[in-house]
């Protein structure tokens, strides 16, 4: 079995509304960026807004994540408390919001189903795949 992995790129800011809108649609406003923003500010306490990167993956994937200079605490509903890179609570928070909006039976729900298991592939390759999957499951 060959296994090949998964690249990420950030996306250029000239580029960004392309890829949401060609992803999710006008959903990606309504519905996906605010709950992003709400599980954000409610897993990490001290988190308050700021400008998020946008990555695609060579999988199809993609996930926001926030340009911070350090780390971020949280505490999830699992019990899980620690800290994650902005990356690693970027990618953590838009598993909880693809989770989320993948069961209300539209068609971003079956976008966000194919997104989590996108972005779930790739975090089997990231460096703090251990403490991802601790704050998800």
């Amino acid at each position: 079995m060959t296994t090949h992995t998964i690249t990420n790129t950030i996306v250029p800011e000239s580029e960004r509304m392309n890829i949401v809108d060609g992803l999710f649609g006008i959903a990606y406003m309504l519905k996906l960026e605010p709950a992003v923003f709400n599980i954000a500010e409610a897993l990490a306490s001290e988190y308050t807004g700021g400008y998020w990167e946008f990555h695609d993956l060579s999988n199809g994937g993609f996930y926001m994540a926030p340009r911070l200079d350090k780390g971020v605490m949280v505490s999830c509903e699992n019990s899980y408390e620690g800290k994650l890179s902005p990356d690693a609570f970027g990618i953590t928070v838009c598993l909880y919001a693809y989770s989320e909006l993948s069961f209300r039976g539209d068609r971003l729900a079956k976008t966000c189903a194919q997104q989590y298991h996108l972005l779930r592939e790739y975090v089997a390759e990231h460096l703090e795949a251990s403490v991802i999957y601790r704050a998800i499951d």
